[in-house]
């Protein structure tokens, strides 16, 4: 069984993450989306939420696991026999730092990090940007998935 996470905070998911986790679960058996918990950051959505959009929202794919996880990556991936961590790239900044964890990640446990270069369509885009996008009355309809719009609308109470 060929396993691979897609680690993040989606918060929320956007159609860039999708596009990474949809080509993740062409080549993986399983695709474990891991949804990161951080205690000392409020997120616009709780991590239950998060996780539900994400099962929503991937649930075509069928081959798709969500899961919270907190501390280490690579203790999440042993626990789960997972090999491989499969990670987008925007841009060179992310190159940067993306690289470091890749390398301290083999170093700890000798898992992997696949980098897939993001689609030229999302290239600029982050859930930050979303968020600050629409808290400012601006249309992403066209960056998330029309579910995670609805979400994020009703929590914005932009109805």
């Amino acid at each position: 069984m060929r396993r691979a996470v897609c680690p993040g905070s989606f918060d929320p998911i956007t159609n860039g993450h999708l596009d990474i986790i949809s080509r993740a679960s062409r080549l993986y058996d399983e695709v474990y989306v891991a949804v990161m918990i951080n205690k000392s950051k409020k997120g616009l959505f709780e991590i239950d939420e998060r996780i539900d959009l994400i099962r929503r929202v991937t649930a075509e794919y069928g081959n798709v696991i969500v899961e919270a996880f907190h501390g280490l990556l690579v203790d999440y991936c042993k626990e789960r026999d997972i090999p491989a961590i499969v990670k987008g790239l925007r841009a060179v900044s992310d190159f940067d730092y993306e690289l470091q964890m890749a390398q301290m990640n083999n170093g700890l446990s000798g898992v992997e990090t696949l980098f897939v270069p993001t689609n030229p369509t999302y290239s600029f885009l982050s859930s930050s940007l979303v968020k600050e996008v629409a808290t400012w009355g601006g249309d992403v309809s066209h960056l998330v998935p029309p579910m995670v719009l609805e979400a994020l609308n009703k929590r914005l109470r932009k109805d």
